[in-house]
């Protein structure tokens, strides 16, 4: 690799215009793919498996109205007085004008609904009235109409024993009129017999005269009573025509009564469902306007944001101050800001001091520019096309100025060194590029490896992020070998101030023995070896181990109460509106609030419009019975009466332990109430999702964590082709993450320093901050064990023994290591006071990472450990010696492809010279193989008691 780097760098250097001018093309066709092809960026994290996704996926399909983002709108009275007619007035006003935006689905009038909410009561108690009324009315109505029954039964006797009375009389009378008509029959009989004498007959005559007049008044009578039966019967008929139409008005009236009822339960539950719910706060001071939208929150263009703000903001005039949600104020469209501008010219400052000329300084930094321009370019022109995480490009972007500044740092220090030295300018590029440019290969190539590593999860938001990361640092390494050298070659000697060349040129230090005579140059008293932080330590090897161990490890203690979620409304800036609203809602209406959860039930097919209703409201009983659960509101219910949808209001805030443990108590208690109402629910939302965002995570980060050490192992081994150095570099990687994670939990979630770092409101840290913290500290761990290490194995194998290898090596890497460390400390401290709020955190512990590792562990720790271990440190077995490939990190075979006659020479036995290689490369056991290209040890070098003085 070093063989290839270095011929890279020259050709680079002798073809500088065509190099230059594929990069201008190349970077220019990926900003116009950006321009062309930038999509929408997002905060909705995907995250396939869970109940959350699964959920979110039905609602979208199924009732699509409730899928949409929403945000929050805080009204207040500046004067603390309850609202006025015309603020009202004025903020109805303006919520009709948001209703008509294309992107605002509803904006509810909040004075509207609280009125609804507060008379809902009254109203239950008038129906309630009414229905006791009716009651009334209807027990006296059957009271009337039994008694108007039994009126009718009794008339009906009467009736009926009167018309068996005049049946009685009429068959007298029928009687009468027969015995009649049989007396006059025997009286004419007689009568023309002669028999019966005239005046007897007369008489007789008489008789049945009057017989027959009796009888007819009998029969008369009985007609007129007859007459007047009928006719009572008549009214009779019409009295029970009239006391049945009471009847079934009565049953009527019944029904109704009884549909009252159903009702007036209804509403009762209904009521008992919104109980706890406002929306004009008690001391009426507060107003909260839920605005939901057509599509999601994070959808929203600037402009739109912007108009909404407007809209709002129009009833500000009648009196009134307003706030936002994060929802709505949060622009996530701006990834780069004021504080990670300080947090470059920091690292220009810091490139100013080490590199002397501004050419130099600014070398750096374009090429950082330039790789952050390809990475973040390239990432945003698939956004399009790949949902994309709002945290994507701003993370890559603070990777990209990171590695991009570092990287070319490694290979413009390594090259101004060299001429200041006297080798030739094409030499000294296509050294630099072989050496510290093979270092920066193999760097880069770690943290690519563990940032691509972040698609173990299967989380899609989290595999973009680390893929579009990893392309951004691959970018900044391909610039570094490529255009780094490029520029070098026109930049040429201008790139070392005046000032250096003249004291190099009055520098008179003696020439170093060769090692190949049996001497070492860093065993001289006034060697940089011994001098400086390296000597110091190597010095008191063992009280800096266990000082470096000691301190790290108090600083994890906090670690061990990490807590994660995502960020909401109580992680903004103090001042910022979305912080002012969320403090205003969980005043005003309660934390809870701020993060409501959304239940979603599969209702029992076959059920009717009333018959779901009642379902839904089954479910809510049972929901309000669980502990922390303030309201289960059913807030809708699709067309086939099959799924209901129902919005829970937790008593905390969506970050709050408790609230995490309602979502657990309801899931747990699904069973149960599945068994009760015969619906299945599943949970979703915000709360739930970064529940199951930190599940997932907390599954996966220890397979993660196994993949990023055993790549550490295998990568270091190979380049450093020991079994020491591996291990020692991956403790110190698990010491410095631990202690990083320590001081995150510190200052983010128990508030030590808050207002130094700008956190408004201690919580949990960001769900995926962690497994991100391992990824990308293992990466910029690894850079600094390569570039530092590496310049410990160039002395090693160049001839110096291994504890003066320890101190010539961090002699030659500390500075350059220690300026990289504060320029990617002062880079991701930039990002601490972001725009961007999820960034914070991360830049946070990324410096404070940075910090701890490059200091600590990596130039205290190491070295300390290393000279204890002496050549012990590069102990490797004779069997994995031969199998591995030799990667020649240290470039020791680049000195057999100088050109004849080229300055090489180079006062620094770290540097690869004409003589470093041949047939002083030995092996580990003594045996010399001149052909071994310097790659393992020198034959004569020994390991003895008196080593350490060395």
């Amino acid at each position: 690799m070093a063989t290839f780097l270095y011929k890279l760098g020259r050709m680079a250097y002798r073809r500088r215009w065509a190099v230059i001018s594929a990069w201008l093309v190349g970077l220019l066709a990926i900003g116009l793919s950006a321009s062309a092809f930038m999509g929408t960026l997002t905060n909705s994290f995907s995250i396939p498996g869970t109940e959350t996704q699964t959920a979110l996926d039905k609602l979208k399909k199924e009732m699509p109205e409730f899928s949409g983002g929403s945000g929050s709108i805080v009204y207040q009275t500046s004067d603390g007085k309850n609202f006025t007619t015309a603020q009202k007035k004025a903020v109805a006003s303006s919520l009709d004008e948001l209703e008509a935006l294309t992107d605002v689905r509803e904006a509810s009038n909040p004075f509207t609904t609280q009125k609804e909410l507060d008379d809902a009561q009254q109203k239950l108690d008038d129906s309630k009235k009414e229905l006791t009324d009716g009651e009334d009315q209807l027990k006296d109505g059957r009271e009337q109409l039994a008694d108007g029954k039994d009126q009718i039964a009794d008339a009906k006797k009467e009736i009926a024993d009167g018309r068996q009375k005049l049946e009685t009389e009429q068959a007298k009378i029928d009687d009468g009129r027969a015995e009649l008509k049989d007396a006059k029959a025997e009286l004419d009989g007689a009568a023309q017999a002669g028999a019966i004498p005239p005046q007897q007959l007369a008489a007789n005559r008489a008789k049945l005269e009057a017989t027959q007049k009796q009888l007819d008044q009998g029969q008369a009578k009985i007609d007129a009573t007859t007459e007047q039966l009928d006719a009572a019967e008549q009214q009779l008929s019409s009295k029970e025509s009239k006391v049945s139409a009471s009847e079934k008005k009565l049953e009527e009236s019944a029904k109704e009564l009884e549909q009252g009822k159903k009702d007036l339960a209804l509403g009762k539950r209904q009521a008992e469902s919104t109980e706890g719910m406002r929306f004009v706060s008690k001391d009426g001071t507060t107003v909260a306007v839920n605005v939901t939208f057509t599509g999601s929150a994070d959808a929203l263009t600037p402009d739109v944001r912007d108009e909404i703000k407007d809209i709002a903001g129009e009833a500000t005039s009648t009196g009134l101050d307003v706030d936002y949600s994060t929802e709505i104020v949060q622009d996530i469209s701006s990834i780069f800001g004021s504080a990670e501008i300080i947090g470059l010219v920091i690292a220009a400052v810091v490139l100013l001091v080490m590199l002397g000329t501004f050419v130099a300084a600014g070398l750096p930094l374009l090429m950082a520019v330039l790789g952050v321009g390809a990475g973040v370019g390239g990432t945003l022109a698939l956004s399009s096309a790949i949902e994309m995480a709002s945290i994507t490009p701003a993370l890559a972007l603070m990777l990209g100025l990171a590695v991009g500044i570092d990287y070319s740092l490694f290979i413009v220090h390594r090259h101004r060194r060299q001429l200041l030295d006297g080798m030739e300018i094409e030499e000294s590029i296509g050294r630099a590029t072989g050496t510290s440019g093979n270092a920066v290969v193999f760097a880069g190539l770690t943290v690519i490896i563990a940032l691509s590593a972040l698609a173990v999860p299967a989380l899609p938001f989290l595999s973009v992020l680390g893929l579009s990361a990893a392309f951004t640092v691959a970018m900044a390494v391909l610039i570094a070998i490529t255009l780094t050298p490029a520029l070098l070659g026109i930049i040429g000697p201008k790139l070392v101030s005046k000032r250096a060349w003249r004291k190099a040129a009055a520098a008179t230090a003696p020439e170093a023995t060769p090692a190949s005579e049996g001497t070492d140059s860093a065993a001289h008293p006034n060697a940089a070896g011994n001098r400086g932080w390296g000597a110091f330590v190597t010095k008191r090897p063992v009280l800096m181990s266990v000082v470096g161990v000691l301190l790290l490890g108090i600083m994890a203690v906090p670690a061990l109460q990490l807590r994660t979620a995502l960020p909401d409304g109580s992680a903004e800036p103090v001042d910022s509106s979305a912080h002012q609203a969320y403090d205003l809602l969980s005043d005003k209406f309660g934390a809870g609030y701020n993060g409501p959860i959304i239940a979603l039930a599969d209702l029992p097919a076959g059920l009717d419009a009333d018959e779901a209703e009642a379902k839904n409201l089954d479910i809510a009983d049972q929901l309000r019975g669980i502990n922390g659960v303030v309201a289960a509101v059913p807030v809708g219910i699709n067309d086939a009466n099959t799924l209901a949808v129902l919005q829970i209001v937790p008593q905390e805030g969506p970050a709050d332990p408790a609230t995490e443990q309602v979502v657990t108590d309801i899931r747990n208690a699904s069973t149960a109430i599945e068994a009760e109402t015969d619906s299945h629910l599943a949970l979703t939302g915000q709360v739930t999702a970064q529940i199951d965002v930190s599940e997932r995570l907390a599954e996966v980060l220890p397979l993660y964590l196994g993949i990023v050490v055993g790549l550490s192992l295998v990568l270091l081994l190979l380049v450093f082709r020991s079994v020491i150095v591996p291990v020692l570099a991956t403790g110190g990687f698990l010491l410095s993450l631990l202690a990083s994670f320590g001081a995150t939990v510190a200052v983010y979630q128990w508030g030590w320093l808050s207002g130094v770092f700008g956190v408004a409101t201690p919580g949990p840290i960001m769900s995926f901050l962690p497994i991100l913290l391992i990824g990308i500290l293992f990466g910029l761990a690894m850079d600094y064990q390569v570039f530092l290490v590496s310049g410990m194995r160039e002395s090693f194998v160049h001839g110096q023994r291994p504890r003066a290898a320890v101190r010539s090596g961090f002699a030659h890497s500390a500075p350059v290591v220690t300026s990289a460390a504060l320029i990617m400390t002062s880079v991701f401290a930039g990002f601490i006071f972001s725009e961007l709020t999820m960034i914070r955190a991360i830049g946070f512990a990324l410096a404070i990472g940075v910090l701890l590792d490059a200091f600590v562990v990596r130039m205290t720790i190491t070295p300390a450990i290393m000279h204890l271990l002496g050549r012990r440190a590069w102990y490797i077995p004779k069997w994995l010696d031969k199998v591995l490939p030799d990667v020649d990190v240290e470039g020791a075979k680049i000195a057999a492809l100088a050109t004849p006659g080229t300055a090489g020479g180079s006062s620094d036995t770290s540097d690869s010279g004409p003589d470093s290689d041949g047939p002083h490369g030995g092996d580990h056991d003594g045996h010399e193989e001149p052909g071994a290209g310097g790659s393992r040890h020198p034959a004569h070098r020994a390991d003895g008691p008196d080593d350490a003085l060395r």
